[in-house]
């Protein structure tokens, strides 16, 4: 039985503790929050044995054998690596860290550990995106020309104008750290390497700090285009929509609920077809938490995370893969700060451990 301590109330509490609870093979024995007492009081309602107001304490009790961390990026690579350093296998946040140097630190305390280290890229884990994956994969559209990707949702903290890490880019969040973190991620694992972009980032017109909007243009190693344009400042947004074309045809991921993770529809047409064809998915974990449509994706993860801790293996959502995103996220703040197109690929990530 692993036993796992959560650091975080919110995210931690909300999703990755019913997320866990799925998995006969572990326990969630403890939390850990800024506020001691209120931490006690949301341990002692989700029936959690044990509260801490200190990360460190959690951390470092002998009874919790692996950490999950929900906290801000720039704190999230002093839990990670204490635990690491201690032997304890983790399960990391998105965006890894507040910046490269923290990335790196963490993806060097994993591979010195050896533990399991996994983080919560959890789109891809959507079972319709897997079908789409699958599909992608066979060829059902052909080679690949351009993606599309078009993101519009109004998030809490951009509507309640609060400064926070998921507004402000320098702590290592606002549009790019909260959300674009996800869309390099799922891209790469859809179309393979980027290998240049360049990117225009802004924010609301009376208060640009609050930074809420992306487009970047991007090219991939294959060959293929592609576009982003992401705003978490889109009231009544019309939601999340990716498009794949291909020589072949076309298949298109949509999502217009105010779900993050649930209600992608997929469809495909390929030629000479002049219509597409809807693709059924049904996701029975999913129909179990009719309140959050992030469950079920998290699950698959921390059921991946767990059979990585107990075989003591790495996961297919490494800190590498984290450490990828990171740099992709950097240079998209340097293209959008020198205002130009900026190129690399998977190689510099050689140079950059």
């Amino acid at each position: 039985m692993v036993r796992i301590g959560i650091v975080g109330c919110n995210y931690g509490r909300l999703v990755l503790l019913p997320a866990f609870r799925l998995d006969p093979r572990c326990e969630v024995v403890a939390l850990a929050g800024r506020d001691a007492a209120r931490t006690a009081e949301l341990a002692g309602a989700a029936n959690i044995p044990r509260a801490f107001g200190n990360w460190k304490q959690l951390v470092e009790h002998p009874d919790v054998d692996s950490v999950a961390i929900a906290t801000t990026p720039s704190l999230q690579p002093s839990i990670a690596i204490r635990a690491l350093e201690l032997g304890k296998p983790v399960f990391a946040e998105k965006p890894m860290a507040a910046d490269l140097v923290g990335a790196e630190a963490m993806t060097r305390a994993a591979e010195t550990s050896g533990r399991t280290a996994m983080v919560d890229f959890n789109f891809s884990e959507v079972l319709a995106w897997r079908k789409a994956k699958a599909l992608l994969d066979q060829g059902a559209i052909g080679r690949l020309r351009h993606v599309e990707v078009n993101w519009n949702v109004e998030n809490y903290s951009t509507r309640m104008r609060l400064k926070n890490w998921k507004t402000l880019g320098a702590d290592g969040g606002g549009v790019l750290g909260n959300f674009v973190s996800h869309c390099f991620h799922y891209l790469e694992w859809f179309c393979g390497p980027i290998v240049g972009m360049s990117t225009r980032l802004s924010g609301l017109p009376d208060e640009p700090a609050l930074e809420t909007t992306a487009g970047i243009s991007m090219m991939f190693r294959s060959g293929a285009a592609g576009n982003l344009a992401m705003s978490c400042a889109s009231y009544l947004g019309s939601g999340h929509r990716l498009e794949f074309y291909g020589e072949d045809g076309t298949l298109t991921l949509v999502n217009d609920t105010a779900d993050y993770m649930r209600g992608f529809a997929l469809n495909v047409g390929r030629r000479p077809a002049g219509v597409m064809t809807p693709i059924e998915v049904v996701d029975e974990v999913d129909l179990a938490f009719p309140s959050d449509g992030r469950i079920a994706p998290v699950s698959r993860l921390a059921a991946a995370f767990l059979d990585g801790v107990e075989l003591g293996q790495v996961t297919s959502a490494s800190f590498v893969q984290g450490l990828r995103v990171q740099v992709l996220l950097d240079m998209a703040r340097r293209a959008n700060d020198l205002g130009r197109w900026l190129e690399t690929g998977p190689e510099i990530m050689e140079r950059r451990l």
